[in-house]
């Protein structure tokens, strides 16, 4: 069950104390703005103090806290020899016994960030329109790696949906839900996540050789939502569904370093409307529309599918 929780990081209980204190105490009148105000100033305060970076594009061999920015589902600036890249692979490696590497992405819980309450969400401004203002109240320069990450996060929240497929950005569990139902229908929901095994373990590398063990359980539902994390200062969900054209699969991974992973992976059908520049084709040497392209969900994203 996906908790719904106002901080990012379970420390911080003085800032907890002092934020709950505000929004009950003040009148109605006048704590819209001032709570919008507060709640994200000491947001991103505390993702200042966790000393973690919006977003971090240097990778770090043996970093157990590094995080998957590899945007999966659309144009990518990263060096096509960035070992995180190593996510994708073609359908015809689904099968028992399977040798290859492949990168998985982890975050520490007590520094990533939470869903925001549908309320606390909807205080704060989230449009590109509005970044300016964001940031001159966080006192962000415009080419603070702050400021770009979340320029390029609204840009990706903002693009028009490919033919066939719908996209939204989801800012608290509310709002992801409803979004995930009104493509699905008012059915019961169920979510699928990559688990990763004895991640504390000293041998665990983020890219390593894997086996399929078993062979690879296909998830027979007629559609499906997938929502990938955003760098922001909060927990964003880019969450998108093309009706269709995929297949997902539950995988048994063993690791070369003694790692288990329960993994999800997705293979999209049709990709004859992908940017022919993503990132996919040139991994994997295809052409849009020439061969379908899978990859690994990272541990910290989700899947939605109708719960049978």
């Amino acid at each position: 069950m996906i908790q719904i929780s106002i901080f990012l990081v379970k420390a911080n209980l003085s800032i907890t104390s002092i934020l709950l204190f505000h929004f009950s105490s003040q009148k109605p009148a006048m704590a819209s703005s001032s709570s919008c105000s507060l709640l994200f100033h000491v947001l991103l305060l505390i993702q200042f103090c966790s000393s973690r970076d919006i977003i971090d594009k240097n990778l770090k061999n043996d970093n157990h806290n590094e995080e998957n920015h590899i945007k999966i589902y659309g144009k990518n600036e990263a060096d096509d020899f960035d070992p995180a890249l190593k996510v994708f692979f073609n359908v015809n490696d689904l099968y028992k016994g399977k040798k290859m590497p492949i990168y998985f992405a982890t975050s520490d819980p007590s520094t990533t960030p939470r869903l925001l309450t549908r309320e606390q969400a909807d205080s704060i401004p989230f449009s590109s329109s509005k970044l300016r203002y964001l940031l001159d109240f966080l006192t962000l320069t415009n080419d603070s790696p702050q400021a770009k990450a979340m320029e390029q996060t609204l840009k990706q929240c903002e693009l028009d949906p490919t033919p066939g497929e719908t996209r939204f950005c989801a800012t608290s569990l509310e709002s992801m839900l409803d979004m995930t139902r009104g493509v699905l229908g008012m059915v019961k929901l169920k979510v699928l996540t990559t688990k990763i095994h004895n991640l504390t373990d000293s041998g665990y590398t983020l890219l390593q050789e894997y086996t399929f063990l078993k062979e690879p359980s296909e998830i027979h539902v007629p559609d499906m939502v997938a929502c990938h994390t955003m760098a922001y200062p909060y927990a964003v969900y880019y969450c998108h569904a093309q009706k269709g054209n995929n297949r997902a699969f539950e995988i048994s991974l063993g690791g070369k370093n003694g790692n288990r992973i329960d993994a999800i992976a997705v293979c999209h059908m049709d990709t004859s409307k992908w940017d022919t520049d993503h990132v996919a084709f040139r991994v994997l040497g295809v052409q849009p529309g020439s061969s379908p392209v899978c990859h690994f969900l990272p541990a910290d994203n989700i899947m939605w599918i109708p719960s049978v």
